[in-house]
Formats: structure tokens, C-alpha cells, sequence
């Protein structure tokens, strides 16, 4: 088991570090036209769409990224714990 919670715990911090460079790109260019951009909308998104709907609009800013990193780090925090 405790093989599965690294695992699991290498899993989430690749899925902050993918985050953490979509958000980035979204800042320098909005338009998703570099691969590597496309790839982290395509890795991020189906989990930040979600949040983004159950999140109230706060005039124009985008708070899913944030909410999912505090949901990973969280997850992350827990499975250390446990294992």
C-alpha cells in the first residue's frame, strides 16, 4: 500500500506542476497556441471545469486552479499520514 500512496503522491505533484504552467502560460498568452500549453489545458481542464462551474464568477478571475492545488496538496497531506 505504501507503494501506491507515492505513487499516488508523485501523481498530484505532477498534476500542480502541469497547473502551475497552465496557469503561467494563461498569463503570458490567453490563446492556447504552443504544445505545451495545449497539453496542460488538455491535462488540467477536465478536472478544473468542474470546479470552475461550482465556484461563484469573482469578476472575471479564474479561483479553480487554486482550489484544486489546495485539494491536492490536501490529498497529498493525507496519504502522507496514513502511509
Amino acid at each position: 500500500m505504501f507503494l501506491v500512496a507515492q505513487l499516488l503522491i508523485t501523481v498530484l505533484y505532477v498534476f500542480i506542476v502541469v497547473m502551475l504552467i497552465r496557469v503561467i502560460f494563461s498569463w503570458v498568452s490567453p490563446y492556447p497556441t504552443n504544445a505545451v500549453t495545449r497539453l496542460a489545458y488538455r491535462v488540467t481542464e477536465p478536472i478544473l471545469a468542474p470546479v470552475r462551474r461550482w465556484l461563484p464568477s469573482m469578476s472575471g478571475i479564474d479561483l479553480s486552479p487554486m482550489v484544486v492545488m489546495l485539494g491536492a496538496y490536501l490529498l497529498i497531506s493525507i496519504l502522507r499520514n496514513i502511509y
